[in-house]
């Protein structure tokens, strides 16, 4: 296939490369910035905005599949910039795929698009999209699975995929953002410390974008369907935050708070960084303190009758990886 990637230099986004080109396809990566690392691997890269409508439709020129993984994350920020990157970049995507002749696209999509504050505990796509979000990134994704999904036809075949909390070696968000806090002592144990939350881990979502790809075919169960995705081990998040922060060599965390509590200090903290036009992050939101405290794992039965996925790296196994990897490049934090 000749395969364009949103966002190739990314995590998962180089994860999927490295599969496409292990199999012998063409890829291109479209993203913010060149890569030294996609360069040195054959990859043509394009440097872009997914604001950019022109550039976003000219990427898509000459391919047979787009895997749309870039986007803005986060829980904090302007409406407008989530919107404009996540919305409406995947809407010129769309485009570009109808005037490039493009076959197949795979949106990497996030389960918090059905995320309303409340706890998930083995849900499946039934669960609805709420109808209020408490952060523009799962509302401004939410926005645009509906539209990547409506999309799918005859001519265009879409498919949305949301992987959950994504971490390995070399992760550069998750882990490391989860330490840092650590490290300065704002981490602290939000509810009572037995929810359940899922993980994915980069090799596992990696393989289930090209399983996807391959089985999105025309009369495919696959077409115009949403996939939750993870390594299908729900595991307590404070039980592996603890196991990670061991492995850093950081003190285990000692503070604990209600989640009513970090609830109401979310919403004030909102308040006062709206009112006082402050762009900086709160220490605490309304999301993030029901991200923190509340159940969170899916069933991805789906996603292994539809296209065979199942996970073969284990949480053990990526464990132990991710410790092997610190021998040589041991994380900042606490050392």
């Amino acid at each position: 296939m000749r395969a364009l990637v949103t966002g190739g230099g990314g995590f998962l986004g180089k994860a999927i490369v490295e599969r496409l080109l292990a199999r012998g396809d063409e890829v291109a990566s479209y993203s913010r910035k060149r890569y030294a690392a996609l360069d040195s691997i054959g990859v043509e890269s394009m440097e872009g905005d997914l604001r950019d409508r022109e550039t976003v439709v000219g990427a898509c020129a000459n391919r047979d599949i787009v895997f749309h993984v870039a986007a803005l994350p986060g829980i904090w920020g302007r409406w407008d910039d989530y919107y404009e990157t996540n919305t409406l970049g995947t809407r010129y995507l769309l485009e570009g795929c109808r005037r490039g002749g493009v076959r197949k696209l795979v949106y990497t999509s996030s389960p918090s698009v059905t995320f309303g504050g409340k706890p998930q505990s083995g849900v499946d796509e039934r669960e609805p999209y709420p109808r209020r979000w408490l952060a523009h990134y799962p509302h401004s994704k939410a926005l645009a699975e509906q539209e990547v999904l409506r999309a799918s036809d005859d001519e265009l075949l879409t498919c949305a995929l949301r992987p959950h909390l994504i971490w390995g070696p070399d992760d550069p968000h998750l882990i490391p953002r989860l330490l840092e806090r650590a490290r300065k002592g704002e981490l602290v144990q939000v509810g009572s410390g037995t929810n359940l939350i899922d993980t994915t881990y980069v090799d596992n979502g990696a393989d289930a974008h090209i399983l996807a790809a391959d089985a999105l075919a025309a009369g495919s169960p696959v077409a115009a369907q949403a996939y939750f995705l993870s390594d299908a081990e729900p595991v307590g998040c404070w039980q592996w935050i603890g196991e990670l922060l061991a492995l850093a060599g950081l003190p285990p965390l000692r503070r604990r708070i209600s989640f009513p509590l970090a609830w109401g200090a979310g919403q004030l903290l909102e308040w006062k960084h709206r009112l006082l036009k402050d762009p900086r992050e709160p220490r605490m939101t309304r999301f993030l303190a029901a991200q923190l405290a509340l159940d969170h794992w899916f069933d991805v039965s789906k996603a292994r009758r539809d296209f065979g996925y199942v996970p073969t790296v284990s949480r053990a196994e990526g464990m132990r990886r991710l410790a092997e990897s610190w021998k040589t490049n041991p994380p900042a934090f606490g050392r």
